[in-house]
């Protein structure tokens, strides 16, 4: 079956959303949220969020994830983080791979995917497309079912300036929002 093409606009809507989510910082903040005591910094690692393929060539896009820990109880506060509970890309990506794949078998969408410049496999597709997550309200755009906290990052990430990434509480503001989801049976 021949596959139909991707608008370029398309493709650089996408790329512009993920894009702008590059080396964002979450943190947990100032305060302990269980005693209140000030919090000291843990540790701080990279996460992938998304595989773009830009030009020919793969570009990872990481957010930073900064611990913390308070002196006064003894615990490490995670921050929140952009990614659904057992997944390894952010939201908005399982969001696409799972719109796309409502009306499409698996590895046809991961070569859709592809094509729209995002890298998913086909069994991370599968496994997404089953996650118990309510499925991600969409819009149908130049006749492909596209997420609108895709979207709405998408929109977001056009106020940048150049190299400028989006901050957290933007981010999560989108990838966190009921609204961009239907409730889960």
């Amino acid at each position: 079956m021949k596959l139909r093409q991707i608008p370029p606009i398309l493709t650089t809507s996408i790329h512009t959303a993920l894009s702008a989510c590059d080396n964002a910082r979450f943190s947990a903040g100032d305060s302990c949220p269980h005693c209140g005591a000030p919090l000291s910094g843990y540790d701080e690692r990279k996460k992938r969020f998304a595989i773009l393929i830009e030009e020919g060539r793969t570009t990872v896009v990481h957010v930073i994830i900064r611990r913390s820990w308070c002196r006064q109880c003894n615990r490490i506060i995670s921050p929140p983080e952009p990614f659904y509970p057992g997944t390894r890309i952010g939201v908005p990506v399982v969001d696409l791979s799972r719109a796309v794949s409502r009306s499409m078998p698996y590895s046809r969408a991961s070569r859709y995917l592809e094509m729209m410049g995002v890298i998913v496999d086909r069994w991370s597709v599968r496994q997404y497309s089953s996650l118990p997550l309510g499925e991600p309200r969409t819009l149908d755009l130049f006749g492909m079912n596209i997420p609108v906290s895709l979207i709405s990052l998408s929109t977001l990430a056009g106020t940048l300036s150049d190299g400028e990434s989006l901050g957290m509480d933007a981010i999560l503001e989108i990838c966190t929002n009921p609204a961009f989801r239907t409730p889960p049976d």
